[in-house]
């Protein structure tokens, strides 16, 4: 008796601006279109969307705190 194996199942995926399916093979995927990537990339370069992660790299934390306690001096 033969053994069917089963294909992988492929998961729709929306695009993150207008939410229509898009396939994979898609030329802007994950966008549904030139007109989306570029709605997306707005929204970055406005501040909509953020990183919450906090910030681990030493270099920037001692930086961060430099200039917090160099700005308070100057009150």
């Amino acid at each position: 008796m033969p053994t069917k194996t089963k294909a992988p199942k492929i998961k729709p995926f929306h695009c993150p601006s207008c939410k229509k399916l898009v396939k994979a093979t898609d030329e802007d995927f994950p966008f549904c279109s030139d007109r989306c990537r570029r709605i997306d990339l707005g929204k970055w370069a406005m501040g909509v969307y953020k990183i919450s992660s906090p910030v681990l790299d030493p270099e920037v934390l001692e930086t961060s705190v430099l200039e917090d306690v160099e700005g308070n001096r100057d009150r």
